[in-house]
Protein backbone atom coordinates (compact mmCIF):
# COMPACT_ATOMS: atom_id res chain seq x y z
CA UNK A 1 0.00 0.00 0.00
CA UNK A 2 2.52 2.25 1.05
CA UNK A 3 4.18 1.94 -2.78
CA UNK A 4 1.33 2.48 -4.68
CA UNK A 5 0.54 5.90 -6.50
CA UNK A 6 -3.43 5.06 -5.55
CA UNK A 7 -5.11 2.52 -3.94
CA UNK A 8 -8.35 1.71 -5.19
CA UNK A 9 -10.16 0.03 -2.02
CA UNK A 10 -12.93 -2.52 -2.82
CA UNK A 11 -15.25 -4.12 -0.63
CA UNK A 12 -16.18 -7.47 -2.80
CA UNK A 13 -19.08 -9.28 -1.20
CA UNK A 14 -21.68 -6.83 -1.72
CA UNK A 15 -23.78 -5.31 0.08
CA UNK A 16 -21.81 -2.75 3.39
CA UNK A 17 -19.02 -4.41 2.46
CA UNK A 18 -17.86 -0.93 1.20
CA UNK A 19 -18.32 0.52 4.46
CA UNK A 20 -16.32 -1.91 5.94
CA UNK A 21 -13.34 -1.13 3.62
CA UNK A 22 -13.35 2.74 4.18
CA UNK A 23 -11.32 1.48 7.30
CA UNK A 24 -8.41 -0.15 4.44
CA UNK A 25 -9.10 3.29 3.04
CA UNK A 26 -7.78 4.90 6.10
CA UNK A 27 -5.35 2.97 7.07
CA UNK A 28 -4.24 3.81 2.86
CA UNK A 29 -3.62 6.71 3.85
CA UNK A 30 -2.13 6.45 6.87
CA UNK A 31 0.88 5.07 4.91
CA UNK A 32 0.55 7.95 2.71
CA UNK A 33 -1.15 6.86 -0.32
CA UNK A 34 -4.53 8.44 -1.36
CA UNK A 35 -7.46 5.89 -1.81
CA UNK A 36 -10.95 5.74 -4.13
CA UNK A 37 -13.33 3.43 -2.23
CA UNK A 38 -15.81 1.03 -4.17
CA UNK A 39 -17.85 -2.52 -4.21
CA UNK A 40 -20.15 -4.66 -6.04
CA UNK A 41 -23.98 -3.29 -7.13
CA UNK A 42 -25.36 -6.22 -5.20
CA UNK A 43 -27.47 -4.75 -2.19
CA UNK A 44 -28.51 -7.48 0.74
CA UNK A 45 -31.98 -8.85 -0.66
CA UNK A 46 -33.42 -7.67 2.87
CA UNK A 47 -32.35 -4.03 1.33
CA UNK A 48 -33.16 -4.32 -2.14
CA UNK A 49 -35.86 -7.04 -2.83
CA UNK A 50 -34.37 -7.90 -6.11
CA UNK A 51 -32.71 -11.23 -6.50
CA UNK A 52 -28.66 -11.07 -7.84
CA UNK A 53 -26.74 -7.96 -8.53
CA UNK A 54 -27.65 -4.83 -10.57
CA UNK A 55 -26.00 -4.15 -14.04
CA UNK A 56 -24.84 -1.47 -15.47
CA UNK A 57 -28.50 -0.60 -17.01
CA UNK A 58 -30.38 -0.70 -14.09
CA UNK A 59 -28.03 1.77 -11.90
CA UNK A 60 -29.60 5.20 -11.77
CA UNK A 61 -27.59 8.36 -10.83
CA UNK A 62 -23.93 7.20 -11.71
CA UNK A 63 -21.41 7.93 -13.93
CA UNK A 64 -20.82 4.88 -16.30
CA UNK A 65 -16.58 4.16 -16.73
CA UNK A 66 -16.84 1.74 -19.43
CA UNK A 67 -19.55 -0.90 -20.05
CA UNK A 68 -18.78 -2.91 -16.23
CA UNK A 69 -18.20 -0.30 -14.25
CA UNK A 70 -20.12 3.75 -12.75
CA UNK A 71 -18.83 6.72 -10.43
CA UNK A 72 -21.23 6.65 -7.73
CA UNK A 73 -22.91 9.93 -5.98
CA UNK A 74 -24.85 10.25 -3.00
CA UNK A 75 -27.83 9.21 -4.47
CA UNK A 76 -26.77 6.70 -7.20
CA UNK A 77 -29.51 3.71 -6.60
CA UNK A 78 -31.39 1.17 -8.40
CA UNK A 79 -34.18 1.78 -10.65
CA UNK A 80 -36.99 1.18 -7.48
CA UNK A 81 -35.21 3.98 -5.55
CA UNK A 82 -33.06 1.78 -3.30
CA UNK A 83 -29.66 3.44 -2.47
CA UNK A 84 -26.42 1.36 -2.97
CA UNK A 85 -24.30 1.32 -0.33
CA UNK A 86 -21.52 3.08 -2.02
CA UNK A 87 -24.19 5.94 -2.08
CA UNK A 88 -24.17 6.30 1.22
CA UNK A 89 -20.41 6.12 1.37
CA UNK A 90 -20.05 8.85 -1.14
CA UNK A 91 -22.31 10.75 1.07
CA UNK A 92 -19.83 10.04 3.67
CA UNK A 93 -17.32 11.40 2.30
CA UNK A 94 -18.94 14.39 0.57
CA UNK A 95 -19.64 15.33 4.14
CA UNK A 96 -16.27 14.93 5.65
CA UNK A 97 -15.17 17.21 2.63
CA UNK A 98 -12.22 15.37 1.35
CA UNK A 99 -11.27 14.44 -2.14
CA UNK A 100 -12.76 11.43 -3.31
CA UNK A 101 -16.46 12.26 -2.88
CA UNK A 102 -17.88 9.05 -5.11
CA UNK A 103 -17.08 5.94 -5.27
CA UNK A 104 -17.12 3.23 -7.91
CA UNK A 105 -19.86 0.41 -8.61
CA UNK A 106 -18.64 -2.72 -10.67
CA UNK A 107 -21.23 -5.05 -12.27
CA UNK A 108 -20.23 -8.47 -11.68
CA UNK A 109 -23.73 -9.85 -14.36
CA UNK A 110 -20.51 -11.06 -16.71
CA UNK A 111 -19.01 -12.90 -14.27
CA UNK A 112 -15.35 -12.91 -13.45
CA UNK A 113 -14.20 -11.38 -17.34
CA UNK A 114 -16.84 -8.34 -16.89
CA UNK A 115 -15.51 -7.66 -13.35
CA UNK A 116 -12.24 -7.75 -14.40
CA UNK A 117 -12.60 -5.35 -16.90
CA UNK A 118 -15.06 -2.84 -14.73
CA UNK A 119 -12.12 -2.89 -11.93
CA UNK A 120 -9.56 -1.90 -14.81
CA UNK A 121 -11.78 0.75 -16.26
CA UNK A 122 -12.14 2.66 -12.73
CA UNK A 123 -8.87 2.00 -12.02
CA UNK A 124 -7.23 3.47 -15.22
CA UNK A 125 -10.45 6.43 -14.74
CA UNK A 126 -9.17 6.84 -10.81
CA UNK A 127 -5.18 6.85 -11.26
CA UNK A 128 -5.09 4.14 -9.04
CA UNK A 129 -2.02 1.22 -9.62
CA UNK A 130 -3.06 -0.53 -6.81
CA UNK A 131 -6.05 -2.50 -6.00
CA UNK A 132 -7.32 -3.55 -2.24
CA UNK A 133 -10.02 -6.22 -2.10
CA UNK A 134 -11.80 -5.85 0.53
CA UNK A 135 -14.35 -9.12 2.46
CA UNK A 136 -16.25 -8.78 5.67
CA UNK A 137 -16.25 -11.38 8.03
CA UNK A 138 -13.51 -14.16 6.04
CA UNK A 139 -15.77 -16.23 3.30
CA UNK A 140 -13.77 -14.99 1.07
CA UNK A 141 -11.11 -17.36 1.09
CA UNK A 142 -13.65 -20.17 2.25
CA UNK A 143 -12.93 -23.65 1.00
CA UNK A 144 -16.43 -24.06 0.44
CA UNK A 145 -16.91 -27.06 2.89
CA UNK A 146 -17.87 -24.79 5.80
CA UNK A 147 -21.19 -25.21 6.91
CA UNK A 148 -22.03 -22.13 7.53
CA UNK A 149 -21.06 -20.55 4.42
CA UNK A 150 -23.78 -18.45 2.83
CA UNK A 151 -22.66 -16.01 0.40
CA UNK A 152 -19.98 -17.29 -1.18
CA UNK A 153 -20.70 -16.12 -5.00
CA UNK A 154 -19.85 -12.20 -5.32
CA UNK A 155 -16.85 -12.71 -3.44
CA UNK A 156 -15.46 -15.60 -5.84
CA UNK A 157 -16.24 -13.49 -8.89
CA UNK A 158 -14.08 -10.38 -7.85
CA UNK A 159 -11.40 -12.72 -7.14
CA UNK A 160 -11.40 -14.15 -10.08
CA UNK A 161 -11.48 -10.59 -11.45
CA UNK A 162 -8.46 -10.10 -9.35
CA UNK A 163 -6.69 -13.10 -10.40
CA UNK A 164 -7.50 -12.44 -14.32
CA UNK A 165 -5.92 -9.21 -13.91
CA UNK A 166 -2.52 -9.46 -12.30
CA UNK A 167 -0.64 -8.95 -15.34
CA UNK A 168 -1.86 -5.80 -15.27
CA UNK A 169 -3.20 -4.36 -11.82
CA UNK A 170 -1.38 -5.82 -8.62
CA UNK A 171 -3.64 -6.58 -5.81
CA UNK A 172 -4.11 -7.01 -2.29
CA UNK A 173 -6.25 -8.71 0.04
CA UNK A 174 -8.17 -8.26 3.38
CA UNK A 175 -9.86 -10.19 5.56
CA UNK A 176 -11.78 -7.71 7.92
CA UNK A 177 -13.26 -8.75 11.15
CA UNK A 178 -12.99 -12.77 11.08
CA UNK A 179 -16.29 -13.98 11.29
CA UNK A 180 -18.49 -11.06 11.76
CA UNK A 181 -21.05 -11.35 9.14
CA UNK A 182 -22.21 -14.49 10.77
CA UNK A 183 -21.13 -17.55 8.17
CA UNK A 184 -17.70 -18.94 8.72
CA UNK A 185 -16.55 -19.39 12.16
CA UNK A 186 -13.68 -17.44 13.63
CA UNK A 187 -11.78 -20.23 13.60
CA UNK A 188 -12.60 -21.64 10.27
CA UNK A 189 -11.31 -18.07 9.09
CA UNK A 190 -7.88 -18.41 10.53
CA UNK A 191 -7.60 -21.84 9.75
CA UNK A 192 -7.68 -20.23 6.32
CA UNK A 193 -5.15 -17.41 7.57
CA UNK A 194 -3.40 -19.90 8.28
CA UNK A 195 -3.08 -21.95 4.74
CA UNK A 196 -2.59 -18.86 3.00
CA UNK A 197 0.52 -17.68 5.64
CA UNK A 198 1.86 -21.30 4.67
CA UNK A 199 1.52 -20.64 0.80
CA UNK A 200 3.78 -17.43 1.45
CA UNK A 201 0.17 -15.08 0.97
CA UNK A 202 -0.18 -13.55 4.34
CA UNK A 203 1.86 -9.83 4.35
CA UNK A 204 0.75 -8.19 7.98
CA UNK A 205 -1.90 -7.40 10.00
CA UNK A 206 -3.49 -4.37 11.00
CA UNK A 207 -5.82 -3.32 13.92
CA UNK A 208 -8.48 -0.64 13.72
CA UNK A 209 -7.92 2.33 15.24
CA UNK A 210 -11.17 3.85 17.59
CA UNK A 211 -11.05 7.17 15.40
CA UNK A 212 -11.49 4.59 12.20
CA UNK A 213 -13.75 2.43 13.61
CA UNK A 214 -16.22 5.50 15.02
CA UNK A 215 -15.63 6.78 11.18
CA UNK A 216 -17.26 3.11 10.12
CA UNK A 217 -19.70 3.83 12.52
CA UNK A 218 -20.44 6.76 10.86
CA UNK A 219 -20.11 6.18 7.50
CA UNK A 220 -22.88 3.27 8.25
CA UNK A 221 -25.95 5.57 9.35
CA UNK A 222 -28.79 4.47 7.01
CA UNK A 223 -26.84 1.75 5.03
CA UNK A 224 -28.44 -0.92 6.67
CA UNK A 225 -24.88 -3.05 7.06
CA UNK A 226 -24.74 -4.98 10.06
CA UNK A 227 -21.32 -7.08 9.47
CA UNK A 228 -19.45 -3.96 9.50
CA UNK A 229 -20.83 -2.80 12.51
CA UNK A 230 -20.14 -5.69 13.96
CA UNK A 231 -16.53 -5.20 13.36
CA UNK A 232 -17.00 -1.23 14.68
CA UNK A 233 -18.42 -3.09 18.35
CA UNK A 234 -15.31 -5.45 18.08
CA UNK A 235 -12.48 -2.26 17.52
CA UNK A 236 -14.27 -0.28 20.44
CA UNK A 237 -13.92 -3.03 22.83
CA UNK A 238 -17.65 -5.16 23.20
CA UNK A 239 -17.21 -9.05 23.80
CA UNK A 240 -19.38 -11.76 23.95
CA UNK A 241 -22.15 -12.41 21.33
CA UNK A 242 -24.35 -10.29 19.01
CA UNK A 243 -27.35 -11.50 16.81
CA UNK A 244 -27.77 -10.33 13.06
CA UNK A 245 -30.09 -11.00 10.11
CA UNK A 246 -33.14 -10.67 12.54
CA UNK A 247 -31.51 -13.47 14.83
CA UNK A 248 -31.00 -16.30 11.95
CA UNK A 249 -26.89 -15.67 12.86
CA UNK A 250 -25.15 -14.99 15.78
CA UNK A 251 -21.54 -13.66 15.66
CA UNK A 252 -18.90 -13.03 18.15
CA UNK A 253 -17.29 -9.77 19.85
CA UNK A 254 -13.98 -9.92 20.48
CA UNK A 255 -10.80 -7.91 19.61
CA UNK A 256 -10.30 -10.73 16.82
CA UNK A 257 -13.27 -8.83 15.03
CA UNK A 258 -10.97 -5.85 14.78
CA UNK A 259 -8.16 -6.96 12.47
CA UNK A 260 -7.50 -7.17 9.04
CA UNK A 261 -5.04 -10.27 7.64
CA UNK A 262 -3.98 -8.90 4.70
CA UNK A 263 -2.36 -11.41 1.91
CA UNK A 264 -0.61 -10.98 -1.83
CA UNK A 265 -3.18 -11.29 -5.09
CA UNK A 266 -0.95 -13.45 -6.80
CA UNK A 267 0.46 -15.96 -3.87
CA UNK A 268 -2.60 -16.07 -2.78
CA UNK A 269 -4.11 -17.76 -5.62
CA UNK A 270 -3.45 -21.36 -4.87
CA UNK A 271 -5.12 -20.79 -1.57
CA UNK A 272 -8.24 -19.60 -3.72
CA UNK A 273 -10.23 -22.64 -4.92
CA UNK A 274 -13.60 -20.89 -5.86
CA UNK A 275 -12.15 -18.11 -7.31
CA UNK A 276 -10.28 -20.16 -9.40
CA UNK A 277 -13.31 -22.25 -10.40
CA UNK A 278 -14.86 -19.54 -11.57
CA UNK A 279 -12.35 -17.78 -13.74
CA UNK A 280 -13.57 -18.74 -16.60
CA UNK A 281 -17.27 -18.33 -16.02
CA UNK A 282 -18.44 -15.61 -18.34
CA UNK A 283 -21.82 -14.82 -16.61
CA UNK A 284 -23.17 -14.25 -13.39
CA UNK A 285 -25.22 -17.59 -13.83
CA UNK A 286 -22.66 -19.62 -15.04
CA UNK A 287 -20.36 -18.66 -12.20
CA UNK A 288 -23.18 -20.18 -9.88
CA UNK A 289 -23.67 -23.09 -11.72
CA UNK A 290 -19.74 -23.55 -11.47
CA UNK A 291 -20.01 -23.55 -7.57
CA UNK A 292 -23.22 -25.50 -7.70
CA UNK A 293 -21.57 -28.33 -8.98
CA UNK A 294 -18.85 -28.44 -6.12
CA UNK A 295 -21.99 -28.50 -4.11
CA UNK A 296 -21.76 -24.78 -2.83
CA UNK A 297 -24.84 -23.20 -2.26
CA UNK A 298 -24.53 -19.25 -2.71
CA UNK A 299 -26.51 -15.83 -1.96
CA UNK A 300 -27.93 -15.75 -5.71
CA UNK A 301 -29.98 -19.26 -4.49
CA UNK A 302 -31.39 -17.96 -1.35
CA UNK A 303 -32.51 -14.58 -2.95
CA UNK A 304 -34.22 -16.42 -6.32
CA UNK A 305 -35.72 -18.54 -3.28
CA UNK A 306 -36.93 -15.67 -0.94
CA UNK A 307 -38.21 -13.75 -4.01
CA UNK A 308 -40.41 -16.81 -5.01
CA UNK A 309 -41.66 -17.52 -1.79
CA UNK A 310 -42.50 -13.67 -1.52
Amino acid sequence: MRGARRALVLGIGGGGDVIGALALGRRCEQLGTPFALGGVAWERFAIDPHPGPRPLAEIRGGRPLGERAVLAGPETSTPDGVRFSEAHAAGHLRARGGPGAETVLIDVTAGAPGAAEGIAAAARALDCNLVVYVDIGGDAIATGDEPGLASPLCDAIMLAAALRLLGELPGAIAILGAGCDGELEPEEVLARVAALGRAGAWTGTWGLTPAIAEEVAEAAAGSGTEASMQVVRCALGEHGEAEIRGGRRTVPLSPLGALAFCFDVEAAAVELPLARAVMEAESLEEARAVLAGRGVRTELDWERHRAASA
